[in-house]
């Protein structure tokens, strides 16, 4: 008898075929990510994309599940306490999606880095204000310092991407303290935040996001920051403290910020920051590329294979 596979959300037709091939049944849901708690409990798996909740609620109508797998690298909206406590593995694709996110980082920086936003405001305006490009101008990427705030496969593929293709400097942080054998040659690595804070031009944030960092890059932090400096994240919203962001920027603690991210996603309408001209913003699209979505959704779908037919999953989130 083939397995269950619920897809609240639709991931690409790669995803799909390859629980297909593998002898799944799959279920498309319509899009809004509702889980119907009368049906659930058809399904051996579910692969979950943001918007889609894993609750307890959810779980304790799941009779059949043994998986659940996330279409990315984040699960905050999975209950992993409970979903340990019903003995469902969750699995997730942290590597599938890194290129398109370091990409995208490197295009944020560029972009506040040259005003784009200025720019072509006042380009695109009625004015068509041709001395613009006498009144904004921009810096050069070669030779200023980025400060990356998480070493894991994204930052460290940004910091090499920023060094090697545009000269920077580049300084590292990460919580956990890196060993010498994971340490690039011409990077620096510092033990406390601060320390990169007071050095970079540019700072990009690759960290997860947990109770411990919610709400960590906040009006203490930016302070720490040069006032010339911007701020970039294509991570998760709730690190960042709008409402400081916010003031920092208005304030002149800081210069400018991109963000991929924000805490109310997908309603983040009205926010005060998409009123300032310093601000660069997108929809969460950093990992949305048509590579990036054909691995995610594969990858996704490998975990769900792996833990139905009895197999340790290549990438096991820890519980």
């Amino acid at each position: 008898m083939a397995f269950k596979v619920l897809i609240p959300k639709d991931v690409r037709a790669a995803g799909k075929q390859y629980l297909i091939d593998h002898g799944c049944e799959i279920t498309v849901g319509d899009g809004s990510g509702h889980i119907d708690l009368d049906t659930v409990g058809e399904y051996d798996g579910i692969l979950v994309r943001t918007g889609t909740y894993i609750t307890e609620e959810v779980l304790s109508a799941a009779k059949k599940l043994k998986v659940v797998s996330a279409h990315g690298v984040g699960v905050e909206n999975v209950d992993l306490p409970a979903c340990k406590a019903h003995g469902v593995v969750v699995t997730n694709a942290p590597t599938a999606n890194v290129n398109a996110v370091a990409e995208y980082t490197i295009l944020m920086m560029l972009q506040i880095a040259k005003n784009t936003y200025q720019v072509e405001k006042k380009w695109r305006s009625p004015e068509n204000d041709y001395n613009t490009r006498d009144t904004i101008c921009g810096v050069e990427l070669e030779g200023k310092t980025l400060g990356v705030v998480g070493n894991g496969h994204i930052g460290r593929l940004v910091a090499g991407k920023a060094m090697r293709g545009f000269g920077m400097k580049i300084v590292v942080y990460d919580v956990i303290p890196i060993p010498p054998e994971r340490r690039e040659p011409d990077i620096t690595y510092v033990d406390t935040i601060d320390e990169l804070l007071a050095m970079a031009d540019f700072v990009t944030l690759h960290v997860p996001l947990l109770e411990s960092t919610r709400h960590m890059v906040n009006m203490d932090f930016f302070k720490k920051m040069k006032k010339t400096a911007c701020i970039l994240s294509a991570a998760r919203g709730g690190v960042i403290d709008e409402e400081d962001l916010y003031d920092a920027l208005t304030q002149g603690v800081i210069a400018g910020a991109a963000l991929d991210v924000f805490e109310a996603e997908p309603h983040v309408w009205p926010n005060k920051l998409f009123e300032l001209d310093n601000v660069i913003v997108s929809p969460h699209i950093a990992g949305m590329t048509k590579e990036s979505l054909d691995r995610v959704a594969t990858h996704a779908a490998m975990g769900i294979v792996d833990v139905l037919t009895g197999k340790d999953p290549q990438w096991p989130v820890r519980m």
